[in-house]
């Protein structure tokens, strides 16, 4: 039998929707121990480098953006102009409050969807992949949009 890696990485990528184990990750300081994505309010980084490097896609997981882009682009992913289910996106920075300004990651999963971590549920969720709903008629740019060849193979 061959294992079908496109359709298990799918799977696991959906199937992450509403999962909280990745809402925290812990450091300590010497004195106290810190959750470092803040009970998932931080923690799209996480949950999708550990999607990534789970099928070695990259080479480890990180707890920031710019850590999983650096890591994507050393493994061999590279931009396209448009997503195909299966792509990283890296949206824009947007302030969380008070100067507070963070990127943020997930994958493209089809039909105009995506699915990363919800900073404001701390847990995956099914969006639209531009961030452009009826409240938000503005949206979220997408940054990059990265594919990886190994993902052409079906």
């Amino acid at each position: 039998m061959k294992p079908l890696i496109f359709k298990t990485y799918i799977s696991v990528i959906k199937n992450g929707v509403g999962s909280r184990s990745f809402s925290n990750f812990y450091v300590s300081d010497k004195r106290k121990k810190i959750d470092v994505t803040e009970n998932g309010r931080l923690s799209c980084a996480w949950f999708a480098s550990a999607v990534l490097s789970l099928f070695s896609f990259i080479k480890a997981p990180h707890l920031t953006v710019k850590s999983v882009e650096k890591d994507l682009l050393k493994s061999g992913w590279y931009g396209v102009k448009k997503p195909k289910i299966g792509s990283v996106l890296i949206w824009e920075a947007v302030d969380f409050g008070k100067g507070d300004f963070h990127r943020h990651v997930g994958f493209y999963i089809g039909g105009g969807k995506a699915i990363s971590n919800s900073s404001k549920l701390g847990y995956p969720v099914v969006h639209n992949w531009k961030f452009v709903d009826a409240k938000n008629k503005k949206g979220r740019r997408v940054e990059q949009i990265l594919w990886y060849k190994k993902l052409d193979a079906r």
